[in-house]
């Protein structure tokens, strides 16, 4: 017997759908059923064709209101970010309009409508002194880009929409369109037989995206609001992580040169012994991260790598 709530298509809008976290959410519910998709991003193009796109900025309030307000989404999926973390130093208007008000105009159409708003945050919204970070620990950002996230984590509490807040980092995996993610970079870098320097102290547990798209999946299945941290199951440092590329797709490794953070004389600082804690997902949501090794099977086989 067919129950009557078994055909009614949940609605996602999925933000900053060409992004690398977008495209793998799209990835993944384009084969669902009971699932209508839109994919928004500023970009003219949808990176891909076959799911309904628009065009959305969501720095600017009457654009967003137009996409909410006619697709009337069930979920909206936050993956919109500017993530360039030097770049948001310089350009503090810009980071600001994307990073904080987008999440604001995104959060007030989705009290409106009763959206569940499922917004991607940051580690960098801690100062990476005593990390690896619980979701309950205070959030203490040094640098402009985290303050931005943890801005926008207040501006939702602030409005309350019903919504999740996942907290991630180090985001990899295997992303067609776009800028190669940190370990696509370094395959490339080390088969043209470029060095690279790479920081041996700032530590994380990078994220697999189809783990992260696994944690999005049972957020909403479940109806979970709150924060939740999706991280990877390793913690290592961004050096320990590249030897682990370079061992695995039989790469030269003496073409890594170990560096610390403040040899970088970057613009933004960095929060050094970083990570995020996902007890609570697991035990709540039933997540399971892959195991980096097994990330990197998947990764070879679908890029062909």
């Amino acid at each position: 017997m067919i129950h009557s709530h078994d055909l009614i298509k949940k609605r996602i809008l999925v933000v900053g759908a060409n992004g690398m976290l977008g495209q793998r959410i799209i990835n993944f519910y384009k084969y669902h059923s009971n699932v209508e998709l839109l994919a928004a991003s500023l970009e003219e193009e949808p990176y891909d064709k076959d799911i309904p796109y628009i065009i959305m900025d969501i720095s600017k309030r009457d654009s967003v209101k137009d996409v909410v307000y006619d697709f009337f989404p069930d979920i909206i999926i936050n993956a919109a970010a500017y993530t360039n973390v030097d770049k948001c130093e310089k350009e503090r208007e810009i980071a600001w309009k994307i990073n904080v008000k987008g999440p604001e105009h995104l959060a007030e159409t989705a009290r409106i409508i009763d959206a569940h708003l499922i917004h991607i945050s940051t580690d960098y919204v801690f100062d990476g002194r005593t990390g690896p970070y619980s979701e309950d620990e205070k959030p203490r950002p040094v640098g402009y880009y985290g303050r931005t996230k943890l801005a926008s984590e207040n501006a939702l509490r602030l409005i309350g929409p019903v919504n999740t807040i996942i907290r991630t980092n180090v985001l990899y995996g295997p992303v067609k369109n776009g800028r190669p993610d940190f370990v696509r970079w370094v395959i490339d870098s080390l088969r043209n037989n470029q060095q690279i320097n790479i920081v041996t102290d700032q530590i994380n547990n990078p994220t697999f995206l189809d783990d992260l798209v696994q944690g999005i999946y049972r957020i909403i299945e479940q109806k979970k609001q709150g924060i939740f941290n999706i991280g990877g199951l390793e913690f290592l440092s961004r050096f320990d992580f590249t030897l682990k590329i370079a061992d695995f797709f039989g790469l030269d490794k003496s073409l890594i040169k170990p560096i610390k953070t403040c040899e970088l004389n970057q613009l933004a600082p960095r929060p050094l012994n970083s990570g995020l804690i996902t007890l609570k997902a697991e035990t709540q949501l039933g997540y399971k991260p892959h195991t980096i090794k097994d990330t990197f099977i998947q990764m070879k086989k679908e890029l062909k790598l």
